[in-house]
């Protein structure tokens, strides 16, 4: 959605100062990964529904934290592997979380986690139905990405390559045809994300939002790397809104020569 406060982001009903989402997982220690969390300025944060054996401390542990960042919780399906299983997997989030927000992912392929469009097309289906908000992972495929809009989802998560490979936008110009096909769509790319150069290239495409895990909680310094997320997807937004210059042929002068140089006027 082209909304003409950088600021402020609307989707799935909520409105947030941040287009930055981030993940909860593979950090270091619970403490790194809340301050790498706040660090990033993201409002939105996802986890995966974990079922912990009564009395499970370091359980507790890390749904304490998440509450206290007092922010909201994106579930996701994490692991799933067909569209039954994220579909009860989601209903179950949803009594445990109290959200009907779901990040649908249905891995079609363990070699490069590449999500199975026909199982996540057949799942978001059925939880559009049941009341969700669906925030569908899928690759950077048109005709898939018309499939879920088709059945009712109203946000677009396609990738920008494979989960934690770090390689950025694999193919930018699929991503462009997306966003200009769905212009009114909320569109979030999810995976692959490595640098903030990476995130920033994205938002200049005209992507709403970013959703990243692994470049921040595998870095050296978390919580420095979640501050330079922060200002790469603000700067990203920021130029597409303002318009950025199309790229030319040939060389064309910052500063064109008109005539005689004013300081000959003095010799």
């Amino acid at each position: 959605m082209d909304n003409k406060d950088n600021t402020v982001w609307e989707i799935g009903g909520k409105t947030f100062s941040s287009r930055l989402l981030i993940g909860s997982a593979l950090y270091p220690s619970p403490a790194i990964m809340e301050s790498s969390i706040q660090a990033s300025g993201a409002k939105i944060v996802t986890v995966s529904l974990r079922r912990q054996a009564a009395g499970d401390q370091g359980g507790d542990n890390f749904w304490n934290i998440i509450k206290a960042l007092n922010i909201d919780i994106l579930p996701n399906t994490a692991g799933c592997h067909s569209a039954k299983e994220a579909i009860t997997t989601a209903q179950m989030a949803r009594e445990v979380f109290g959200t009907n927000w779901i990040k649908l992912e249905v891995i079609g392929d363990q070699y490069n986690l590449q999500p199975d469009p026909f199982e996540t097309v057949k799942a978001a289906k059925t939880l559009i139905k049941d009341g969700f908000e669906v925030f569908p992972y899928t690759t950077d495929d048109l005709v898939v990405a018309q499939r879920l809009v088709d059945v009712g989802c109203k946000i677009l998560m396609p990738w920008g390559s494979m989960i934690g490979s770090g390689k950025g936008l694999m193919n930018p110009d699929n991503l462009r045809a997306i966003r200009e096909k769905f212009p009114a769509l909320n569109l979030i790319i999810d995976a692959g994300i490595g640098k903030p150069s990476h995130a920033t290239q994205a938002m200049e495409l005209g992507y709403d939002g970013v959703l990243l895990n692994s470049a921040v909680a595998l870095a050296q310094e978390p919580q420095k790397m979640a501050r330079a997320f922060r200002h790469s997807v603000e700067a990203g937004r920021l130029a597409y809104e303002a318009g950025v210059m199309q790229q030319r042929e040939f060389a064309s002068p910052s500063t064109p020569v008109v005539g005689t140089p004013f300081w000959h006027q003095f010799e």
